[in-house]
């Protein structure tokens, strides 16, 4: 598996060829063994390929023009161009597998301690759920992108879904175009402190 880590890559340009619905299922089963926090397992998947692609692609497209004028955003205006850049990436690959957050609370809810805690640990099981799904896709000799810019179309795309809960990522899967080179990583040394 570390050789998955060390292989796997942000890929933004894809083949023009589908990947099967077994490869993706095996993709799905890899986010589904990720760990929980209480094994609440708070996942559920939208696979969205074919003509369905288009539609999402269209939902998108209108969230980031909303974007413009009556921002979700308005801190982050200066990554919108970045987000239009990602829905073209997201147009080109074959598959786009969004993550929901099933037991999510609503984005605009004024939360407790306690519910910003059990929101914390489902964000964090999901974060294990797309990072099982990104190692697979490498294994399965495919590439992936994992997606945040969908936050600039967050109710557009919400809707669309029709989503219990809150959608907390994208996942673009297809067979890689490209063969990035490695991103630098900060060393084990300068991350750590051991306390003995």
């Amino acid at each position: 598996m570390i050789e998955a880590m060390e292989q796997r890559r942000s890929i933004r340009a894809y083949e023009d060829r589908p990947v099967s619905r077994e490869l993706l299922e095996e993709i799905l089963r890899a986010g589904t063994l990720a760990p929980s926090s209480k094994n609440r397992q708070p996942w559920r998947f939208v696979v969205v390929t074919g003509q369905a692609k288009a539609e999402m692609l269209a939902v998108m497209k209108a969230g980031l023009e909303r974007e413009k004028t009556a921002p979700l955003l308005s801190d982050s205006r200066q990554h919108l161009a970045g987000a239009e850049r990602t829905w073209e990436i997201m147009g080109e690959a074959p598959a786009v597998i969004f993550v929901v957050n099933a037991l999510g609370l609503d984005l605009y809810a004024s939360l407790t301690p306690e519910e910003r805690i059990f929101e914390l640990c489902n964000v964090q099981s999901i974060g294990a759920a797309v990072e099982n799904m990104s190692l697979a896709a490498v294994e399965l000799g495919l590439g992936s992108l994992w997606i945040g810019d969908h936050f600039f179309a967050y109710q557009e795309l919400r809707d669309w879904l029709g989503a219990e809960g809150e959608v907390s990522a994208a996942l673009a899967v297809g067979y890689a175009a490209e063969d990035p080179p490695p991103r630098p990583r900060k060393s084990v040394e300068s991350v750590t402190e051991w306390r003995t």
